[in-house]
């Protein structure tokens, strides 16, 4: 049974298994929605577009069209074929002259296994009022963005740090044998306790914020933090309400003590670039006693920024917009802000190689496949290594000119995971095609030396200087 330490109600057992029955007879899941929509509306409702979705269903009288206008599309419908008593019971909508009126959104999770469901408010939508102060939002981008990095190994404890509604949560059910799960606002614990119910999933709901309702130490930490970096902290479900970043810094640099031995942390995170202070160092400083890995995957102008978490709490088109605007940004001037990113961090008990970087383009998803790999690279490339193998998925390519005898460049590959591609030299590639994990490094040079007529010196300090980064960047792996 699921277990809540805070405010809460508690729902009946009985009436949370009906509904799910209800949801489950009726073929109430992604892939149930996705056929019942089409591609066009489909997709439509993906961007969150719920229009085209609502003239597919004007005709349909299916439970399933009930159920995705009530508690996806926020729509009354009637109530005759649906469990409407027990949907009222537990609060997921309310009986109006013989029409069920939705009062949360209840949408199911696009996993692989069982179908799970998070319940969270409505979703504000362009012309509605602005979220209420403890509004608990549902799943979304960011949401998949977090579950797909997270490692793939079965866990003992796992611990989800600001749970919302539950979905993290409800993510780790399959690989964790117990789940606790947090947050700061206990509407948050009673709608995630509602997705647990409806979900079959069990987890510990503490009542308190960053670390200081879990003394224990976890295998796996998991957190989508309030990271929105605003003047007030006026949105709690987005905003945490500490100055700028300090939210993710100091989730960053206590996660370490939380962890078991070899433990893992992922979360998502906002960062400040400041004049005059490289962001990559300046966020590489959070990380102290682990190994560390962070990606930028975005960057965001002030402005930019700005308008991206206005339109969020639809405040776009209000009378306060302007002034919101302006305030927004004057904070950001008096902070010296250029530009704010977002991205993930990982992080890994022991050790203490850290590795910051950028990362634009499309990679293989989940990276939490191969994310324990990444980690490897990055730790043995601050290590002597002796015997080297290339990585599997790693080709080469020559570009230069048709018909001429060398290439102008030489570029190794990578064909799957991080997809990156690096511009090397011909001793780097010359490894590349022997290395196999056979034969250590040393001989290997002195070989490439003799058939390019280098001097053996020169290739082995060429290859020190160059090969810690390929290591850390993938391209080769340290055997044994």
């Amino acid at each position: 049974m699921t277990q809540i330490i805070g405010p809460c109600v508690r729902q009946d057992g009985r009436v949370l298994k009906t509904v799910r029955a209800c949801f489950e007879e009726s073929g109430y899941t992604v892939d149930g929605v996705r056929e019942l929509l089409g591609p066009v509306a489909g997709a439509a409702l993906a961007r969150d577009q719920v229009v085209p979705a609502l003239r597919v269903l004007r005709e349909d009288a299916s439970a399933l069209s009930a159920l995705t206008r009530l508690l996806w599309l926020q729509e009354s419908v009637p109530e005759d074929g649906l469990p409407s008593v027990e949907l009222e019971g537990i609060g997921l909508a309310r009986r109006e002259g013989g029409r069920l009126v939705p009062l949360l959104h209840v949408e199911p999770l696009e996993w692989p296994g069982e179908t799970r469901y998070a319940v969270s408010d409505l979703k504000a939508r362009p012309g509605d009022a602005p979220p209420r102060p403890d509004h608990v939002v549902g799943v979304g981008g960011a949401s998949y963005s977090l579950a797909r990095l997270v490692v793939h190994r079965a866990v003992d404890s796992a611990l989800d740090l600001g749970t919302g509604s539950g979905v993290q949560a409800l993510l780790l059910g399959d690989r964790a044998r117990r789940i606790t799960a947090t947050d700061t606002n206990p509407r948050a614990l009673d709608l995630a306790r509602l997705s647990l119910g409806l979900s079959g999933t069990d987890a510990e709901l503490r009542l308190g914020s960053l670390f200081a309702p879990v003394p224990e130490r976890y295998d796996l930490i998991v957190s989508n933090p309030p990271f929105v970096i605003s003047p007030d902290g006026r949105h709690p479900y987005r905003e945490s309400g500490l100055p700028g970043d300090d939210v993710c810094r100091r989730l960053v640099a206590e996660a370490p003590r939380h962890l078991t031995e070899g433990g893992w942390c992922h979360l998502l995170a906002n960062w400040l670039h400041v004049e005059g202070e490289p962001w990559d160092e300046r966020v590489a400083d959070w990380i102290t006693g682990c190994d560390g890995w962070v990606v930028q995957r975005d960057v965001q102008d002030p402005a930019e920024y700005v308008e991206l978490w206005l339109r969020d709490s639809v405040e776009a088109g209000t009378a306060a917009y302007r002034a919101r605007y302006d305030a927004w940004l004057a904070y950001f001037e008096r902070e010296r802000v250029t530009g704010i990113g977002f991205g993930w961090i990982t992080l890994r008990e022991g050790g203490g190689s850290v590795r910051v970087e950028e990362l634009r383009h499309a990679v293989d998803q989940p990276v939490g496949a191969y994310v324990e790999r990444v980690l490897d690279g990055i730790a043995a490339a601050d290590r002597p290594f002796g015997v080297l193998r290339t990585a599997e998925g790693v080709v080469q390519e020559q570009i230069g000119r048709p018909g001429a005898e060398d290439p102008e460049r030489i570029v190794l590959r990578q064909t799957s995971g991080l997809r990156r591609a690096s511009g090397v030299g011909t001793t780097e590639a010359a490894l590349a095609g022997v290395c196999d994990g056979s034969v250590p490094l040393d001989p290997l040079l002195g070989a490439i030396a003799q058939l390019t007529g280098a001097d053996e010196d020169a290739v082995r300090a060429h290859a020190d200087a160059v090969l810690p980064e390929l290591v850390a960047d993938g391209f080769f792996e340290v055997a044994g």
